[in-house]
């Protein structure tokens, strides 16, 4: 055993490279030890609980730390292995950001990337073996997430190319068109648009109003932007690169308009100059953006463009001939939900993609932590690693606990995922069950995404603030990512209304009144039926002691129970609110819902936590060794009890938890800080990525090599002697030597 002067462990590469000894609960959860060992009993009064060690104070080293590597394989999850694959692209330069670049340089320097990927056939796995593919959409989905690594610029415009213009063509086309158009999407011969936002309906996508009518006598339909609010927005590869875009319109035959399908249109053809538009077809380019500056996005419109009735896509709604029109799906609201959901992908994806920069972010702001130092603590000498400092562990140790947490949940959609696509389960229940998840899912990364990278940012002080550091770089990035492919707050609503309805597997395109109606009809019998949970009302009340308490706190019964009776008793309360609009006229039912809208999207927003905390706590059972079991079995306590404090208020209004319990959450995860602190490292480093990885400087180790020069000097210079007096102690010196003379 050796010792060292900070608490919770120095930093590797400082003066030791074992971390710090760590807290453990006895398995009762009841009797808690404190970091100096004291068992704090049961009956123990709230001011003898144990208190974290002031900073710079001497510490046991632990002699057990976590497994790294059989962590990292399970946070890499069933495709571990193509995963690791695709995030060793980034470590060749030719596929790395350059920040700084210029814009019309990064285009031309993204285009290359994803042509590269494509002579490398990195991006067929989720396509047909018939086209070249490898028929595994679960294996393609972790690999394009990881592309974050290299550039998010590569992931979305790969994304746009492979997820969004192929993928419309795969799932929304039939094996002609597959045979057709395929080859030239998947090796790049045709960079494609995916054509659906427009300027005046973003995620309204039912109410576009793009029009494709048809003609029996070309046998062509015509393709119109009547206004400006239908001109086709923030569409990649629509300013300079895209040749062909799949274009969502409103299908209207002999008189009839039959909703949103998707069409193949040819947008661009070779000129003098290079690709120019075609006839009709017009646009312009959306220039500099928030980020993903490799991704030439701009607007498209058109000018009665005429495409053969074979371009329709055509799998869930067909023309004959001679304008009839048949679908296999007899409602159209059903119709346009199934056309919709065969494209969740890249809600998956983007939750995926969102996880991967949380991870970079921690990664590097964790890694950064256990080695900067500032300001002296209990030793004069040392100066006090940040990491020690419980407000530092405060910003980022809950933020290392919820990116746990969102992967696991994340590996459990991604199967979902798989299952469906690749055929094993598909069916209504399971697609309806998988656009769900995803519709909780993406909001909640994409959110962590940018608290971590933000927090990670001001975490690292002015180097957080240096491009070469990356992290400002990749909060530009992920920006976009809480908008797109579905607004946030949009989708949690969609998650609202299906928790209120049963996941509402009859629900169609209807306006927002009638939504109102019918949500309340269905939600109308589980109030009379359904009063708001009391199990966790009577399962936390005081027993007594602080101490006991907190064990009963870290008991994964109790965390559960607090986290669903709030979420039930949520839909509960709205479903009630909502009653009166089963028979309300439109405008005062519009109205009513429009008033409840954001107690929907907090419970939308909590049912999405309980689902990874329940993910997180399965995980658990799938962990061999027992001490990094443990370490886990701790953090997802943690972002447990974080749910729990961040919603203290409603909970105490509700009468869930009294006040005396509600301020042993808080001290209790204070303890698990204390508790973690000495593995934060292990746990942010199980994520996989290296600093070739990460390419931040801070992250290279260079810290910690500043810090050891620095200290040596100074130890060498009290060896000697040479050390200058500081005039503080010079002055207290003099004061106490005064002070030990004999008077006169």
């Amino acid at each position: 055993m050796s010792t060292t002067t900070t608490p919770g462990g120095t930093a590797r590469g400082t003066t030791s490279s074992a971390p710090a000894a760590a807290p453990v609960a006895p398995a009762d959860g009841v009797g808690l030890v404190d970091p100096t060992g004291a068992v704090a009993r049961p009956d123990a009064s709230p001011a003898s609980a144990p208190t974290p060690p002031s900073p710079g104070a001497t510490r046991t080293e632990p002699a057990e730390r976590i497994d790294v590597a059989a962590l990292g394989r399970l946070l890499d999850g069933r495709w571990w292995q193509v995963r690791r694959e695709a995030r060793d692209l980034a470590l060749d330069p030719a596929m790395q950001k350059i920040e700084g670049l210029p814009l019309a340089e990064h285009r031309a320097r993204t285009l290359a990337q994803i042509q590269d990927l494509a002579r490398r056939g990195v991006v067929h796995r989720a396509y047909p073996a018939s086209v070249g593919g490898g028929d595994d959409p679960g294996a393609n989905l972790a690999a394009f997430e990881e592309l974050v690594v290299a550039d998010p610029s590569i992931q979305i415009k790969a994304g746009v190319q492979w997820g969004l213009f192929g993928a419309a063509v795969l799932h929304l086309g039939t094996e002609e068109h597959h045979a057709r158009l395929l080859p030239g999407i998947l090796d790049m011969s045709v960079p494609g648009c995916f054509a659906m936002t427009e300027t005046g309906h973003g995620s309204d996508v039912a109410s576009i109003a793009t029009t494709a009518t048809y003609e029996p006598g070309t046998q062509e339909f015509v393709i119109t932007t009547p206004v400006v609010a239908a001109r086709k927005e923030y569409i990649g590869n629509a300013a300079l690169h895209g040749r062909a875009a799949v274009v969502f319109a409103q299908l209207v035959t002999e008189g009839v308009n039959h909703g949103v399908h998707a069409f193949y249109v040819p947008i661009r053809g070779d000129g003098d100059g290079g690709p120019a538009f075609l006839p009709g077809v017009a646009g312009r380019d959306d220039g500099l953006k928030g980020g993903l500056g490799g991704v030439d996005n701009g607007q498209l419109w058109f000018d009665h463009v005429r495409v053969p009735r074979a371009n329709l896509l055509n799998r869930y709604g067909d023309v004959a001939a001679d304008g009839t029109y048949s679908s296999p799906i007899a409602s159209p609201g059903r119709r346009f939900f199934t056309m919709l959901g065969t494209l969740v992908q890249g809600r998956v994806s983007l939750s995926g993609a969102a996880l991967v920069a949380a991870k970079m972010a921690l990664a590097i702001a964790v890694g950064y932590g256990a080695e900067r130092r500032q300001f002296t603590g209990a030793d004069e000498h040392n100066e006090v690693v940040l990491l020690d400092y419980q407000r530092h562990q405060r910003r980022l140790l809950p933020l290392l606990a919820r990116t746990y947490a969102a992967t696991f949940a994340h590996h459990q959609m991604l199967d979902r995922f798989h299952g469906v696509f690749s055929g094993a389960h598909d069916t209504d229940a399971d697609r309806q069950d998988l656009e769900t998840l995803a519709a909780a899912a993406k909001p909640l990364t994409t959110w962590l995404a940018l608290d971590a990278l933000q927090e990670a940012r001001e975490a690292c002080g002015g180097a957080g603030y240096m491009a070469e550091n990356r992290l400002v770089g990749l909060r530009q990035d992920m920006d976009v990512y809480v908008t797109f492919e579905g607004d946030n707050t949009v989708l949690l609503q969609l998650v609202g209304k299906r928790l209120l309805t049963d996941y509402g597997k009859d629900m169609a395109r209807i306006d927002i009144a009638g939504a109102a109606r019918y949500v309340a009809a269905r939600a109308a019998d589980m109030t009379l039926h359904r009063t708001p949970l009391r199990r966790a009302a009577q399962s936390v009340l005081d027993s007594g002691s602080r101490a006991r308490s907190a064990g009963h706190l870290r008991e994964a019964d109790t965390q559960r129970e607090l986290l669903e009776d709030r979420v039930e008793a949520m839909v509960a309360e709205i479903a009630t609110a909502l009653r009166p609009a089963r028979t309300a006229p439109p405008v005062e039912a519009a109205a009513l819902f429009n008033a409840h809208q954001h107690e929907l999207i907090e419970a939308a927003r909590a049912h999405g936590e309980l689902l990874q905390w329940e993910a997180f706590t399965a995980a658990l059972t799938t962990v061999r060794d027992p001490h990094t079991r443990e370490v886990l079995r701790t953090l997802r306590d943690l972002f447990g009890l974080t749910l729990v404090e961040k919603n203290l208020a409603w909970y105490l209004m509700n009468g869930r938890l009294t006040a005396q319990r509600a301020k042993t959450v808080t001290s209790y995860v204070d303890r698990l800080l204390v508790r973690l602190r000495p593995h934060a490292k292990d746990l942010a480093d199980a994520f996989g990525y290296t600093p070739a990885h990460l390419r931040a400087t801070i992250a290279t180790g260079a810290e910690a090599e500043r810090q050891q020069e620095a200290r040596a000097y100074y130890r060498r210079l009290r060896a000697a002697g040479q050390e200058p007096v500081n005039e503080k102690e010079l002055h207290a010196s003099q004061q106490r030597s005064g002070l030990a003379q004999p008077a006169d």
